[in-house]
């Protein structure tokens, strides 16, 4: 299954301030390409931390679209998600899944949401390639990663990323703002996930930097 990671960071590779402040890092442009991104992709997959911090839709909001809308995952292994969230509030509208290592829990399968049990790994979070190939057997052919940073930290060290799309905005935040990518535990150069850059454009006042894994 083609799986993309997508990335909207400052210049030295932050998604938000210390004090989570991530709205907007990127301007107008990058963003209506990330819908855009969305569009081509069956499924978008985002971390519990995420969902529960920004509340968000992850759908595809572009002038004009009446295509289909791609499948909302939640990484949760602890079924964290509320009912009142967005995401679960219209799950029966738009195809969505919680991926758990525990039963279904009655109040997302109760609005509609679809509860995908796959095993643990050491440190309690859903295996990525059972999460892969779980939702490959749903139907969900493709895979657009949006974070947080330890949710791209967990598919690059699973070698699951095929494509990186980056945007990068003209800004500092500084070292005590949250990184893109989380801890890989990577002790030599030559251990390090490698990609190959195919395009560059500017967005606005953005940078987007399109790779493909080699």
């Amino acid at each position: 299954m083609p799986v993309t990671l997508k990335l909207a960071t400052s210049l030295d590779g932050r998604i938000a301030t210390g004090a989570g402040e991530s709205r907007w890092i990127t301007g107008e442009a990058a963003r209506q390409a990330v819908h855009r991104l969305r569009a081509d992709h069956q499924g978008v997959v985002v971390g519990i931390e995420t969902a529960l911090a920004d509340d968000p839709e992850l759908t595809v909001r572009l002038p004009g679209y009446n295509g289909p809308q791609p499948a909302r995952v939640v990484l949760d292994s602890r079924q964290r998600l509320t009912a009142a969230c967005r995401l679960v509030a219209t799950a029966g509208e738009i195809p969505t899944y919680v991926v758990t290592t525990e039963p279904p829990a009655p109040h997302l399968l109760e609005a509609g949401v679809h509860v995908l049990t796959v095993p643990a790994v050491g440190d309690g979070r859903p295996e990525l390639k059972e999460v892969v190939e779980a939702l490959r057997a749903e139907g969900v052919g493709s895979l657009f990663v949006e974070g947080g940073g330890q949710v791209a930290a967990s598919f690059l060290r699973c070698e699951l990323v095929d494509r990186l799309e980056w945007f990068r905005a003209p800004v500092v935040i500084g070292g005590e703002g949250r990184p893109a990518v989380g801890a890989l535990a990577i002790a030599a150069l030559s251990a390090a996930p490698r990609f190959r850059r195919i395009q560059a454009q500017p967005l606005g006042e953005d940078l987007w930097e399109r790779y493909e894994r080699i």
